[in-house]
């Protein structure tokens, strides 16, 4: 799997998980929902951590916590 794929599958899993969806996470975050999507749609092929930040700090948990799952230990860079 590659990186960007990991990160949407959690992003994906973390949205499920909270009842919400991408738009009202990323708000909370204080960041556009657009770069979530762009990242979804495969329009950003370079996730920036920052994004990934905010998108934490939008669904109330770490970093860590984000990336916390087997799957980011086997993926590839894009």
């Amino acid at each position: 799997m590659k990186l960007n794929e990991a990160i949407v599958r959690r992003i994906e899993e973390i949205c499920k998980e909270r009842g919400s969806n991408v738009c009202d996470i990323a708000l909370l975050g204080g960041m556009s929902p657009s770069a979530i999507y762009d990242l979804i749609k495969g329009r950003t092929k370079c996730s920036k951590v920052i994004t990934v930040k905010r998108f934490c700090e939008g669904a109330g948990i770490t970093l860590s916590e984000f990336f916390d799952r087997e799957y980011f230990g086997a993926t590839e860079e894009d």
